[in-house]
């Protein structure tokens, strides 16, 4: 079979494939249009988020078996049609599911403790220790919601912590050693810090909205590490103003162009945004919650691994 890798990857995805017999072609710069022009030649897409695959594009991959998509989502996919069309879709969220759980938790302790404030802060020669008084994990309620790959891998690294740890799901019987699973009522009474795991879907776009931040009966902490448009940024910011939500970890953005690269092509940036980049309560990074040296690896070794046992 022959496989177009469309993004860079790590080098183990070729030596394997090449290793099982599949003939390996790199096109890292092509246009869309170019790439669909000759697509119906092969049998394999490797991708990550360079760019939609599409219906139309799926319509010219006549001889296409299967999608890799190294990544925990498929959302660049459209994910219905590939099936009618018999098209195997692979992702790989069991291969960056415990770089994400670290950073939850980092972003969690760097928030509570003013980490990145306080470095600021002693660069520019300010010692300010008031300023600074932290607040403790222990004793709190997370809530979790969205209890898969991601969910449970940040609940395991909890474990060392005196907090006590639950998680929402629309799918039954998902809560284990690490979450109690409980029901939306006692989410929203409960919940001290409140961590997002869910994948981008229909039914999770602009979840987190005005309406159901105001649902908690306490104010919270809120980290997102899913991804960016299952959050109406504007509904955020007006409960970071009024304090309903104390602070923020931000890995990903409502903004967010499909490739996962380019927020800031576009110089008009919103009203909202302009308010949280100035927000000492809020934390960003740029969608790396799951970009560690070992995902890297651990990612493309899923893909290859689904791949071989579905068509090996």
């Amino acid at each position: 079979m022959k496989i177009l890798h469309l993004d860079t990857n790590h080098p183990l995805l070729i030596e394997q494939f090449s290793q099982l017999g599949f003939k390996n072609h790199e096109d890292y710069t092509s246009s869309k249009k170019e790439i669909e022009k000759k697509i119906h030649s092969y049998d394999g897409i490797i991708i990550r988020s360079r760019f939609t695959i599409d219906s139309i594009f799926l319509e010219k991959a006549t001889k296409l078996k299967f999608i890799g998509r190294v990544g925990a989502g498929l959302e660049n996919i459209d994910i219905d049609y590939a099936k009618m069309k018999g098209v195997f879709l692979a992702a790989a969220p069991e291969g960056n599911r415990n770089a994400v759980g670290e950073h939850t938790l980092g972003m969690v302790l760097s928030l509570f403790n003013k980490l990145n404030k306080a470095d600021h802060e002693v660069r520019n020669g300010k010692w300010d220790r008031e300023g600074n008084r932290g607040i403790e994990l222990d004793g709190k309620t997370v809530g979790i919601i969205g209890y898969g790959n991601m969910g449970k891998a940040f609940a395991k690294k909890l474990k060392g912590f005196d907090v006590e740890t639950i998680c929402y799901d629309i799918i039954g019987g998902v809560g284990d050693e690490n979450a109690r699973q409980v029901g939306i009522m006692e989410l929203h009474q409960k919940t001290d810090i409140l961590s997002l795991h869910v994948p981008q879907t229909s039914e999770t776009l602009g979840m987190i909205n005005d309406g159901f931040i105001n649902a908690f009966q306490k104010p919270f902490w809120f980290m997102n590490t899913a991804r960016g448009k299952c959050v109406i940024t504007k509904d955020l910011v007006k409960n970071l103003k009024s304090g309903k939500i104390f602070g923020a970890g931000l890995d990903v953005l409502e903004y967010e162009k499909s490739s996962f690269e380019n927020m800031f092509d576009d110089q008009n940036l919103p009203e909202a945004f302009q308010y949280l980049i100035k927000a000492p309560n809020v934390l960003f990074t740029p969608h790396v919650a799951g970009w560690t040296v070992e995902s890297k690896e651990k990612l493309a070794q899923t893909i290859v691994d689904k791949i071989k046992k579905r068509f090996c």
